[in-house]
């Protein structure tokens, strides 16, 4: 299945005699924005003492020249103009006057901006001393102003000083030169300052040189907004068109999953502006994107979702119908049925073995349909119990036994842990896993089920196990902050877990096991509780603002499913990640260790897991005693 999205491009210009002339190249070039200066260069003032400080005439250009409302053929003021702000700016200048002076024309310009209802503002950060600006740009932000904030600056310094940081990252991270050559610390000052404040977005500029790749996925896990392309890493073709190279095409589309714009910037080198937003428009179509998960997650990247919690809520039809369209997990699932009954029933009992199938867990009936045939494809008989508390789930599924399964198939109206069944199964099938693979309870349900199990029956599956690795992501913690909730603990938002496709994310180690199962459980004490700590090494500075979860799981022998993104199973959508925030993000730095520990603890009535750093400083434990979220029994 391929997907093509049309490129939202911008045009940049470093200086505009006609403002309406330059939207109009802009937009007959196809661009879909342009980025202009605020202020006229030639209109620089001052407010405190100079020779331009009692200049007479407006300081910019009337707000009359464009409308502010969508009635030009081609343009106005808040749907295709990002404003620039004035260069010479510096609000961090260690001159007091200049530094005045910068804070005065700042504010000048933001509240022009304001007032003409751009709906971007852009701005160059050029060192990491931006304490100042970062306390201007939150107070105003704070102050309830409607335009995004972009903040230009290069992937990585060309400075010599980061290139030889990079080859040492321990030196990189103990050099103070270092750091203010490296502008994702400038980055990180500026957006903690602003206490991550939602509105602040990058503009990231793409040199010619493609930087290192653990400096590229690093600023996969930072609130791109837009990537910009100087027109000179743009080569020609034989037809003289510009193109990007290999290298850089491949950049492009690891921020092109994030659903970034982009905006070309620089003389135009290859005859006319259009033909950057042509080939970049051309480009951006013919990314094909295979994969079934990528395609149905389409419209859910970066979304948090509260975890199912189907053993005390009843499903709805669609959500069942949604898990239905997974064209690779029952397809598993009949195969591990498959393989079993060949290993149960010798081919000479092909006609008078008859195998117990129990579904616990049954929903609409998809595993008893993949029961069914495999014992079709194996030619082995079968007796399957389709068991499931859902009572309108269970309407489809004695519709379905009515009219296509007959005899073969029982439909019982009932929670697995309380059925008494008239027989003991030989082989136990449940999908109750969720995306932490316990987090549905099914440790808890199998262990129910498993009474009416023979001692030699086979569970499907017969093992999973969580995974976790640690996060950086601003956009999650930015959406975390904003889930708050009346009459709940001020800390519910950041002591529950969400299920979420992550996207806009940079892992920062890799992902270790945590806890695993097995079924049948023949452990004489049906303990679910678990703890352990685990330790990543970090390899360069970094912010941590959760972690991530996963699980894999063996059906049956060699038959697995993934979602842990090393060993995904290519195609499977059922799961996505689940994302565990903390309530303030930690700073590490490369060579560090990340020490996390995770519970999971219950009552009579619940499940819940307990969570906390300790390494390199110890923080909290995020949902004490289940206080936030707990999982009902």
């Amino acid at each position: 299945m391929s997907t093509s999205r049309r490129i939202s491009c911008g045009l940049d210009f470093c200086s505009v005699p006609d403002i309406r002339a330059s939207l109009q190249l802009a937009s007959e070039s196809g661009y879909d924005f342009a980025c202009l200066p605020i202020v006229h260069p030639r209109f620089k003032r001052e407010f405190l003492h100079g020779k331009s400080k009692d200049r007479t005439g407006p300081f910019t250009r009337s707000d009359l020249i464009l409308s502010s409302s969508a009635n030009l053929f081609f343009a106005d003021w808040n749907n295709m103009i990002v404003g620039k702000l004035s260069p010479y700016i510096d609000v961090d200048s260690p001159d007091g006057t200049y530094r005045k002076q910068s804070e005065e024309t700042l504010a000048q310009e933001l509240a022009y901006a304001a007032h003409l209802g751009l709906p971007a503002i852009m701005f160059t950060l050029r060192s990491a001393n931006n304490v100042n600006l970062s306390r201007l740009l939150n107070n105003k932000l704070l102050a309830g102003c409607c335009y995004q904030v972009w903040v230009h600056l290069p992937m990585e310094s060309p400075s010599v000083a980061a290139s030889y940081c990079r080859s040492d990252p321990e030196e990189f991270e103990q050099n103070n030169e270092c750091e203010e050559a490296n502008t994702w610390d400038w980055w990180n000052k500026l957006r903690c300052v602003s206490n991550f404040e939602k509105k602040l977005g990058l503009a990231l500029e793409i040199s010619a040189d493609i930087p290192p790749e653990d400096v590229i996925t690093r600023w996969l896990g930072e609130p791109v907004k837009c990537i910009v392309l100087p027109t000179t890493v743009f080569i020609t073709n034989k037809k003289g068109y510009p193109v990007l190279s290999r290298a850089h095409q491949n950049l492009v589309k690891q921020f092109a999953n994030l659903d970034v714009q982009v905006i070309v910037r620089g003389a135009t080198r290859h005859g006319y502006s259009k033909y950057y937003q042509q080939y970049l428009d051309h480009f951006w179509q013919t990314m094909l994107h295979t994969d079934a998960l990528t395609a149905y997650a389409r419209g859910y990247e970066d979304y948090l979702q509260c975890p199912l919690q189907p053993l005390m809520d009843n499903l709805e039809s669609q959500t069942y119908e949604v898990f239905e369209k997974d064209p690779v997990k029952y397809n598993e699932y009949q195969r591990a049925i498959y393989t079993v009954l060949l290993d149960r029933i010798p081919f000479e009992e092909k006609n008078t073995n008859v195998q117990v199938v129990m579904v616990v867990g049954a929903g609409r009936g998809p595993l008893v349909r993949a029961a069914l045939n495999a014992a079709h494809k194996a030619d082995r008989k079968i007796r399957v119990y389709a068991v499931e508390k859902n009572p309108n789930a269970v309407v489809t599924l004695q519709a379905q036994q009515e009219e296509l399964w007959g005899s073969q198939v029982t439909v019982v109206s009932c929670d697995m842990r309380e059925w008494d069944a008239p027989e003991m199964a030989d082989i136990l099938v449940s999908e109750l896993l969720g995306s932490f693979g316990d987090n549905e309870l099914s440790p808890e349900c199998l262990d129910g089920a498993q009474k009416f199990l023979k001692a030699d029956g086979v569970s499907i599956p017969c093992s999973y196990t969580s995974y976790l690795c640690p996060v950086q992501s601003s956009k999650l913690y930015g959406e975390v902050r904003l889930c708050k909730e009346k009459d709940k603990h001020p800390l519910q938002h950041f002591e529950m877990p969400y299920v979420v496709h992550l996207q806009n994310k940079y892992q920062l180690a890799a992902t270790q096991p945590l806890f695993r199962f097995d079924h049948p459980n023949r452990s004489k004490v049906m303990d679910n509780s678990r703890y352990k700590a685990l330790t990543f090494d970090i390899n360069q500075r970094s912010i941590l603002h959760g972690f991530s979860g996963y699980f894999d799981t063996t059906l049956y022998k060699n038959i697995t499913l993934s979602i842990v993104p090393e060993t995904h199973t290519k195609g499977m959508f059922s799961w996505f990640p689940i994302f565990f925030p903390l309530r303030e993000p930690v700073h590490l730095r490369a060579g560090e260790q990340l020490e996390v520990h995770f519970w999971r603890l219950s009552n009579k009535k619940s499940v819940w897991y307990e969570w906390c750093v300790t390494k390199p400083t110890p923080g909290p434990v995020h949902n004490p005693n289940g206080r936030s979220y707990t999982i009902g029994l």
